[in-house]
């Protein structure tokens, strides 16, 4: 269920029961570190919605041939769960979490998709789900031209923890 050999923290046991398992940290694709810590606080990297290793949807969210609102909203909380895991490799155990600070969202969208807000609500609820009233953060959502390797969405997240 969790990353490693480490014992399973509460937030994971609230992953597990929403059926997700924390995965191991997806590695950079370029030039770059997951997440660093200073002070009390994560800063995760962007986080595309990896699982297994792979990106399991490419292209621009509300195009024609393209990745639907809601699709692209699963695959936002995807890239939370992926930013949970990063956290994790900073600080061990996620249940040190008191807050996530703020979330930008970044979604790839059609000149004409405007719903970016609501894609990124996808992050935002599953974090809410797993860590309660510590879930609850500062937001933005962003509608970009294109992302790395073609994603709809890519989140990051800070964290502040003890």
């Amino acid at each position: 269920m969790s990353a490693g050999n480490t014992a399973v923290s509460a937030v994971e046991a609230r992953l597990a029961d929403l059926g997700i398992a924390l995965p191991d940290v997806v590695p950079p694709v370029a030039t770059y570190v997951p997440a660093v810590v200073t002070g009390s606080h994560v800063y995760t990297s962007g986080q595309l919605p990896f699982i297994g290793g792979k990106l399991t949807a490419s292209g621009k969210v509300g195009a024609a041939d393209g990745v639907d609102a809601e699709t692209a909203a699963s695959l936002a909380a995807t890239c939370a769960v992926n930013a949970l895991a990063a956290i994790k490799s900073q600080i061990g155990d996620l249940d040190r979490i008191t807050r996530i600070v703020k979330v930008v969202g970044f979604v790839a969208s059609d000149p004409s998709f405007t719903g970016q807000s609501g894609v990124i609500n996808g992050a935002s609820e599953l974090l809410g789900a797993v860590l309660g009233d510590a879930g609850v953060h500062a937001r933005s959502a962003v509608g970009v031209a294109v992302l790395p390797l073609d994603s709809p969405v890519e989140v990051e997240v800070i964290a502040e923890f003890v």
